[in-house]
Formats: structure tokens, C-alpha cells, sequence
């Protein structure tokens, strides 16, 4: 038997072992062959890779379980963490620490940035481990969808961390947009007013800075190309460098179209095509324009017509409703959805402050009772899933398509103004051999996923 098969037994054993009499707890450790002294029988063992920045956050949402392991490349954003569990095991390399800990292991969380996303879930779900990753899911098409196949392959839950799609607010628009609140919805305008271009960076490309020790450069980099450390590349600032980061449409797209892509089953675009002014692709590759609006087209399906969804970045703001009243602004970050009787305006994570424009429609609208069943919040929903068997609500199999919006609307960016036909089964473009290039862009030597 592999070392792989090995490890996984224990999870395999988890998953039969509940029943219906066991429906919220999971088998004792020992009872799987756990080490003794081994956490309660309800609580997960998790290592966490990332724990400063949005992994804070993601300690916090699972605290309560086992922490017995915490990987972070840069000791200057992991010493909080490090200090407030000094029992974990502190590792820089996750693949070293999955090696040495894995059957100490059920679950990992990962929130590293965007360039290491896959490498880090893939080694997890290989092992059978269950994983929750941030947004977005991962820095390629064929990344996203290589984590897709393994996570159902290893039967492993999954969640990505678009927190707003286990808020009640965006069940509630779903319940509306199913009444028919608005009619036949037809046209979202979203967007994210964030700024993530970085041209005026471009000059300091060329510095030569000392590493500092705390931090394992060639590690942080990953996958990625080499290139000379720079403070201006981290912490956080790497979201608007094209080889780390996803810029603004890949950081809040998981967030803002949640809703729609929920409500409308919006699935794959049949078309995809970018407009920005002030960029060249070619020249300003390495980062995002400051404002672009990305146009996607998707067909009918089922007994929806097709809709036409435009994201605005940064600087191109969406469009203000006529039927919006004085003096109210539109969201900054949100979308406005357009039906054949009337619109609904929402902000982010979750449809948060969706309401009917104007105001005297949503007076006079009565909506349904709730029929979509409530979850306690995010990570307790992928915690819950993995005890009893179930399925996280952003599951790969969702949240991925989702990410794969992103990824679109970046290659669309590479391709400025060409209208790029998408054929999502089969992972191409009919109609631009270059862009096909982008789907799987190679990693640097010594990394594969």
C-alpha cells in the first residue's frame, strides 16, 4: 500500500463512520488509530499554511479545534500566531510539514497568496486531507480545475473563503430572484472600485534589496518566475503584481457576483472581452490597469434566457440606475441587477444591503418565506461538513467556477478588446490560439502541482 493510501485511511473511516446515529460527531481518534493523548473525539486536527494576514482570520474561524501544526515562510506575519500556540509545530515549508505531520493531520487550512494556492491544496488533498482555501481558488484555469478533479477523486471536503456565501443575505436574494421579485433577470453590472495597478512601480524593478532572515524569499515565491526580492511585492502588496496576485476582478469577484452566479446558475460565459484605457498588455504585463470593464456573455440554460454580466474595476465605476433616488450613491463594491420588472442593487460579501430600486417597489414587495436552510457561518459550515460526511456550501465544485470568472476576465485583460468565445467543457478558446496559452502557464523550475 502507498504512503498515500496509508494516510488516508483514517479519513476513509471517518467518512463511513457516520450514520444516522452519529450524525454530529465523528469517530474517537483512537478509534482511527490515533496516537495517544489524541485531541476529543469532536474536535479536527488542523495545520494552517499562511497565518498572518487573512490567516489570522482563518485561525480565528476554527479556533476551537486542534491546531497541530502552523507553516509560514515569513516569521515576521507568523510570530503572533507562533506565540499564541506554542504547542503547533511551526514549519516554513508546507510540503515538509505535510511530510513529517501527515497522519497527524486531518484538515488544512491555506491563505497564502494567490501563486501558491494550488501547490499547497493539491499536496493537502493528495494526502486526503480536507482543505479550506482563500479566494481566490487559484492563480490558472488549469490549476482550478486540476483541484476540481483531485478534491472529488480523494473525496476530501472543501471550501473556498468567500465568506458571504454562507450569510443569510445571500439566500435571501437567491429566494427573490426564484420568486421572480424582479422578473426574467437579463443584466448585472458589478464591480469593486479597488486600485490594484502598479505601473508606477515599474522603475523599482530593478533595486537590489537584502532579504530580510526572517523571511524564505525563494520559498514565497513558489511556482513563480525568480525575481529579485522587493519590499514592494509584499506583505499584501503582491495582489497587484500579475505573477502573485489576481488584482481587483480576482479578489472580489468570489465576493460580489456570488450572488448572481448562485441565483442565475450562471456556470461558464460563452464570451468573454476586456476594455481598459491607458494600458498595453504587453508593456504593463506585469501588473493590472487602474480601470477596466470585462464584459462576460452567458447562453440560456435551463429556463433562464442569457444574461450579460459586466465587471468594473477600480476606476471604471458601475453605472448609476436611473431608478435609484437622490441622494443615494451607488455601492462602490457591489452590483446592480437588472430583470424585465425592475432592478435590485446589493453590496458585497453575501448580496449585503440588497434591496428592490426605488424604494417604493421594495415597500411593495412581499417576499417569500425562506425556503434555502441557514448555516451558522463559513467556517463552520466546512467544520460541520467534514463531521458528518455532508458538503461545504463553497465547495470546489462551486467556488471554482466561480474563481474561473476571474481567470477569464484576466486573460481578457492580456487580449484587450478581442472578443474571446469560450468552450468551458473542454477548457479552450475557439477562436484565439494566444489566449489558450495563458490557461496553463508554466511554473518555475523544481515546482509542479
Amino acid at each position: 500500500m502507498s504512503k498515500h493510501s496509508k494516510n488516508t485511511s483514517r479519513r476513509q473511516f471517518l467518512r463511513r463512520s457516520v450514520g444516522a446515529a452519529a450524525a454530529f460527531t465523528i469517530a474517537p481518534h483512537y478509534v482511527l488509530g490515533g496516537r495517544a493523548g489524541a485531541a476529543p473525539s469532536d474536535r479536527l486536527n488542523i495545520a494552517h499554511i499562511g497565518v498572518g494576514g487573512r490567516g489570522g482570520a482563518n485561525i480565528n474561524g476554527t479556533r476551537g479545534e486542534n491546531f497541530v501544526a502552523l507553516c509560514d515562510v515569513d516569521e515576521r506575519r507568523a510570530g503572533k500566531a507562533f506565540e499564541e500556540y506554542p504547542n503547533a509545530r511551526r514549519y516554513h515549508n508546507f510540503h515538509k510539514m505535510l511530510d513529517e505531520m501527515d497522519s497527524k493531520i486531518d484538515a488544512v487550512t491555506v491563505s497564502t497568496p494567490d501563486h501558491t494556492h494550488a501547490v499547497a491544496c493539491m499536496d493537502a488533498i493528495r494526502r486526503g486531507k480536507h482543505v479550506y482555501c482563500e479566494k481566490p481558488l487559484a492563480h490558472s484555469i488549469y490549476e482550478i480545475r486540476e483541484l476540481m478533479r483531485a478534491a472529488r477523486k480523494h473525496e476530501v471536503v472543501t471550501q473556498l473563503g468567500n465568506q458571504g456565501h454562507s450569510f443569510d443575505n445571500i439566500r435571501m436574494f437567491c429566494e427573490w430572484i426564484w420568486d421572480g421579485a424582479i422578473g426574467e433577470v437579463y443584466e448585472v453590472h458589478a464591480g469593486c472600485g479597488s486600485d490594484h495597478c502598479t505601473i508606477d512601480q515599474f522603475p523599482k524593478r530593478g533595486e537590489r534589496h537584502e532579504i530580510p532572515r526572517e523571511l524564505d524569499w525563494d520559498l514565497w515565491l513558489g511556482p513563480a518566475m525568480y525575481r529579485p526580492y522587493n519590499p514592494m511585492y509584499l506583505p499584501g502588496r503582491w495582489r497587484g503584481w500579475m505573477p502573485f496576485g489576481s488584482g481587483t476582478i480576482g479578489d472580489w469577484v468570489c465576493h460580489v457576483v456570488d450572488p448572481v452566479f448562485w441565483a442565475l446558475d450562471l456556470g461558464a460565459p460563452g464570451m468573454v472581452q476586456a476594455e481598459a484605457e491607458g494600458y498595453d498588455p504587453k508593456e504593463h504585463a506585469d501588473t493590472f490597469p487602474h480601470g477596466s470593464v470585462i464584459t462576460f456573455e452567458f447562453p440560456a440554460k435551463g429556463k433562464r434566457g442569457p444574461v450579460r454580466l459586466l465587471w468594473h474595476s477600480g476606476r471604471a465605476a458601475i453605472p448609476r440606475p436611473a431608478e435609484l433616488e437622490e441622494g443615494r450613491k451607488v455601492n462602490r463594491t457591489g452590483a446592480v441587477v437588472t430583470g424585465t420588472k425592475g432592478k435590485i442593487m446589493y453590496g458585497s460579501h453575501g448580496a449585503g444591503g440588497a434591496r428592490i430600486i426605488p424604494e417604493v417597489k421594495m415597500k411593495a414587495y412581499d417576499p417569500p418565506e425562506p425556503t434555502l436552510p441557514r448555516v451558522k457561518n463559513h467556517h463552520h459550515d466546512w467544520l460541520q461538513a467534514i463531521k458528518t460526511g455532508g458538503k461545504a456550501g463553497s465547495n470546489f465544485d462551486y467556488g471554482g467556477p466561480l474563481t474561473e470568472l476571474a481567470r477569464l476576465g484576466i486573460i481578457a485583460m492580456q487580449m484587450l478588446g478581442r472578443q474571446l468565445e469560450w468552450d468551458g467543457p473542454n477548457m479552450r478558446f475557439t477562436n484565439c490560439d494566444e489566449a489558450n496559452q495563458l490557461i496553463n502557464p508554466p511554473y518555475r523550475d523544481g515546482w509542479i502541482l
